[in-house]
């Protein structure tokens, strides 16, 4: 098996429409990812959190994924999700494998190898480091050779 990473996306109210969830179809069609649980969440008005299912999934054009459930998401999720969702708003928690790293994951762990570290880097962070990159490189003068 390969990694398992999962990610929380919030929609502020009426942006959840489906039209990013075809890109996530292809990556699970390409085999790049598998998807091992998914949630969609709802917060109301008055601060309760409810499961968006059935019709409410097929309308938002997000049918495909009703019913992948592995049980690692449950009651304990929509609570903690609850606490940081604006209300009106929906979220979405994805736990999904890195299928496209299993045979590296393998064959590391086939040779003895084990995962000491892991991590992801904030896009904001690389792109701030990245800027700060091409400050440094624009103010050499290539007049001051």
């Amino acid at each position: 098996m390969g990694p398992v990473d999962y990610l929380c996306v919030e929609f502020p109210d009426g942006s959840l429409n489906g039209t990013a969830f075809p890109l996530l179809m292809d990556l699970v069609d390409r085999k790049i990812i598998r998807v091992l649980d998914i949630l969609f969440v709802r917060r109301r008005e008055d601060g309760g959190v409810v499961a968006v299912e059935g019709r409410e999934l097929e309308l938002s054009g997000l049918g495909a994924f009703h019913g992948a459930a592995s049980g690692m998401l449950g009651g304990d999720d929509m609570r903690d999700l609850g606490a940081v969702l604006e209300p009106g708003s929906a979220a979405v928690i994805l736990v999904y494998e890195n299928t496209w790293a299993a045979p590296l994951a393998v064959k590391l762990r086939e040779n003895g190898a084990h995962l000491v570290a892991g991590g992801r880097i904030p896009v904001q962070s690389l792109i701030a480091a990245l800027d700060e990159t091409e400050k440094e490189h624009s103010s050499i003068s290539p007049g001051g050779w």
